[in-house]
């Protein structure tokens, strides 16, 4: 049904647009150029309205012909890159984003037979759209990267409203093997919030069981995936539905039920996605002694799993009970993976959980779980379930569409490195509604200096991070502001006081910090060869996880902006070639940073979660790093054309508008 509202607001745009449209029809071509940036704010304001895409398309070919591509790259279609799509549909800037919108709702016109004058053929126009497409779905999805998230909401809408258009017009089957590769990307990395990727295996599904939808060759693996939801065992193959599904385990002999969990934990490992039928399994193995002796099975265990599970059964049976249900099946993996990590046998850890399991909510804690996962289940179970994920995965936890990177990388190194503090910090802001902090000795309340306090968060974030990020954000940007004035950057300062003891003393940069030009550069990396690198260092791994400052950049090579990291290992890949070892915190760590710059998240010796690039690649996007000042390595001992090329690497790619002024040459009259 069309919102009369929405309708009217979108007949009044396209009013607009059409007299913007006339006009541009009408100039010459010396007032030409003044008259295009009207036509397309026009076209913004209509894309941002539902039936927007459809609007543009009937006009395309009127927008074409008078002139909106006129001078500029999208006026050779047949010259196109799609590569090259994303950094315009990611942009900060609106016109670059609505020019790109209307180049390929040009093509998709001529794909449609409404556009036979076009200078590209109609199989030449399909490809590009189906490889935009299929290069692009994370925007489509709305899995946000960095980009998107320096671009804005409503700008990515576009974006986002755009494709979808493109994709019903075209048809899923088009791009349906894309999607099954870029699903198994993103599973490679184990995010804790899997709900864009559920939504993508909900596309597939649906459209495999369309009789109407025809994939031919394509979709081979989809129904790997779909099962993984839906059906992941014999039992519950044919998605019976979770009633009929444990009717039939109350039915089953002691053989039938071992295999039957067996293959549940089997699927949860392979994908790192957990079925809605995992839940009621796991709940009716705990109605009988008998039955929960298959635990361990169930939640595929290796012998450190099962050692821990006996040794903590009575807590991991009430977990079970107060946190696992279909709704929060996710956490089941999430449990499996903090008794594989063996956390339990910290002293403070099971004796947190507990504490956890009988917490009350403060009221702000409780509304923002409420608003974000709905009342079938109480705030308390969701927290709950949160805990199991983040105590599990670490390197999981993504810090959603909101510029939050310190905290969420604070988080994950608790998790990660400190488990019983990470606890803590829950309780605290979920029980008292406050967190407080030490920096430099006094401490500091995530209650305090409300004009300091960042707009309200998205929702697109695990439990833990709903309730905890809020009040980290508001520390750090406190500690930050006592930092005013100092001469050097501030994280020299916040980073150890925020992040934990372990964080290195030692910090280095190379921007200045008063002009943001490059500085000391090679010096820079030299230093950093030597504290992280096993070959200047004395072999030394590294021992605790370290933040670390990045300068992102998109698939140019162009920067788009600092971002917080956690370096986390260096070693050999199985190559030989020495990597760093990075957990980045903003939900996709592989991406394309440009300048032959990719970062890979599998198949380079990557544990679950983890990103990686080779020493070099890594220390030429580097910007800040910790390092213990009493362990300084051999700086004087790094090769020096090695050095020179990561300087290079830097000096063409994010540092190119950040070069200091050269030195003017001295005149004769000046010697003296």
């Amino acid at each position: 049904m069309v919102d009369p509202v929405s309708d009217e607001r979108l007949k009044l745009r396209c009013k607009r647009l059409d007299a913007a449209l006339d006009e541009l029809t009408r100039a010459s071509r010396v007032a030409h150029l003044s008259k295009v940036p009207r036509v397309l704010d026009a076209a913004r304001q209509v894309l941002g309205e539902p039936g927007g895409p459809l609007a543009l398309r009937r006009r395309i070919v009127s927008l074409t012909e008078a002139g909106i591509f006129r001078g500029s790259d999208w006026d050779y279609p047949e010259n196109l890159v799609p590569t090259l799509a994303r950094q315009a549909l990611t942009s900060r800037d609106p016109a670059t984003v609505v020019i790109e919108v209307l180049s390929l709702l040009r093509l998709l016109s001529v794909v449609e037979d409404d556009y036979p004058g076009a200078n590209v053929g109609v199989e030449q126009s399909r490809e590009h759209l189906v490889r935009v497409l299929a290069l692009n779905l994370s925007i489509l999805y709305g899995i946000q990267g960095e980009a998107v998230r320096e671009q804005g909401e409503k700008l990515a809408a576009v974006s986002r409203g755009s494709l979808q258009f493109i994709l019903e017009q075209l048809g899923f089957d088009q791009v349906v093997d894309a999607l099954i590769a870029e699903i198994w990307r993103i599973l490679e990395q184990r995010p804790i919030q899997v709900a864009p990727v559920r939504e993508m295996i909900t596309q597939i599904a649906r459209c495999l069981q369309d009789p109407e939808q025809d994939l031919g060759a394509s979709g081979r693996g989809a129904e790997r995936l779909v099962s993984s939801l839906y059906g992941p065992t014999r039992a519950c193959g044919e998605d019976p539905g979770l009633a009929t599904y444990a009717e039939r385990l109350r039915a089953m002999d002691a053989v039938g039920l071992q295999g039957e969990v067996m293959g549940l934990a089997r699927s949860m490992h392979d994908t790192g996605l957990v079925s809605p039928y995992h839940a009621v399994a796991i709940s009716h193995l705990l109605e009988s002694d008998d039955r929960a002796i298959l635990l361990p099975d169930i939640l595929g265990l290796s012998s450190t799993g099962r050692d821990c599970l006996l040794c903590y059964q009575s807590l991991v049976q009430t977990l079970i009970r107060e946190a696992i249900y279909p709704d929060t099946c996710q956490s089941i993996y999430g449990l499996a993976l903090l008794l594989e990590r063996g956390i339990l046998y910290q002293p403070p850890v099971a004796p947190g959980l507990w504490r956890q399991l009988k917490v009350r909510l403060a009221p702000q804690a409780r509304e923002r779980l409420r608003l974000t996962f709905g009342e079938a289940l109480p705030p308390e179970t969701h927290l709950v379930a949160g805990v199991l994920s983040v105590l599990g995965q670490p390197l999981g936890i993504g810090q959603g569409n909101n510029p939050t990177c310190q905290s969420a990388r604070a988080l994950s190194m608790w998790a990660y490195n400190d488990p019983d503090y990470l606890l803590q910090m829950v309780i605290w802001a979920a029980r008292d509604d406050e967190i407080v902090m030490h920096f430099e000795g006094e401490g500091i309340s995530s209650r305090g200096e409300t004009e300091l306090v960042r707009p309200l968060l998205g929702f697109d974030l695990d439990p833990v991070s709903l309730v905890v990020v809020p009040h980290l954000d508001r520390i750090y940007s406190q500690m930050m502001a006592r930092c005013v004035g100092r001469a050097e950057d501030p994280h020299c300062w916040v980073n150890p006081e925020f992040h934990g003891w372990w964080t290195g003393r030692g910090f280095q940069i190379n921007v200045d910090v008063a002009t943001g030009k490059l500085a000391n550069l090679e010096d820079f990396l030299r230093h950093f060869f030597a504290s992280y690198h096993p070959y200047y260092n004395g072999v030394q791994p590294l021992i605790h996880p370290q933040p670390a400052g990045i300068a992102v950049t998109d698939s140019a090579a162009r920067f788009i902006g600092w971002h917080a990291i956690t370096i986390l290992r260096v070693a050999l890949d199985q190559h030989d070639d020495m990597r760093v070892y990075f957990y980045n915190p903003n939900n996709d760590g592989g991406q394309d940073w440009g300048d032959g710059t990719v970062v890979s998240t599998g198949g380079c010796g990557e544990r679950y979660g983890e990103s990686s690039l080779s020493f070099a690649e890594f220390a030429s996007r580097l910007y800040i790093f910790h390092f213990d000042p009493l362990e300084p390595g051999e700086p004087e001992a790094v090769d020096g054309p090695m050095i020179d090329d990561c300087a290079a690497r830097v000096r063409r790619t994010w540092a190119v508008d950040r070069l200091p002024a050269p030195l003017s040459e001295p005149s004769e009259r000046s010697v003296g």
